[in-house]
């Protein structure tokens, strides 16, 4: 699936994944291919993605950490996702 991680500065990744997990108002939640459409609202937490040949831009980098489990994750304050056909947008804050 395709994931594109948007703030109000830039667009800070896009690229092919195969999960997502993200900080809900409701509690963390993931998605993978072919997950249902959902739009939600995110709260403070951290963004984790996984995927083979994730690759970060140079100028993003600083923004972006690798966790134990070796997932890419992106610390946010707030922000909205939405998943449909296969493609997630998450805009951050």
């Amino acid at each position: 699936m395709y994931l594109e991680i948007v703030s109000p500065e830039a667009t800070l990744f896009s690229g092919e994944v195969t999960s997502v997990t993200v900080p809900g108002i409701n509690g963390e939640f993931q998605m993978l291919a072919n997950h249902a459409p959902i739009v939600s609202l995110l709260q403070e937490g951290t963004v984790k993605i996984q995927g083979n040949n994730v690759i970060i831009a140079d100028a993003n980098k600083a923004k972006f950490s690798k966790s134990n489990s070796g997932a890419i994750t992106l610390a946010i304050s707030s922000g909205t996702v939405e998943m449909k056909d296969n493609k997630v947008i998450v805009l951050a804050d």
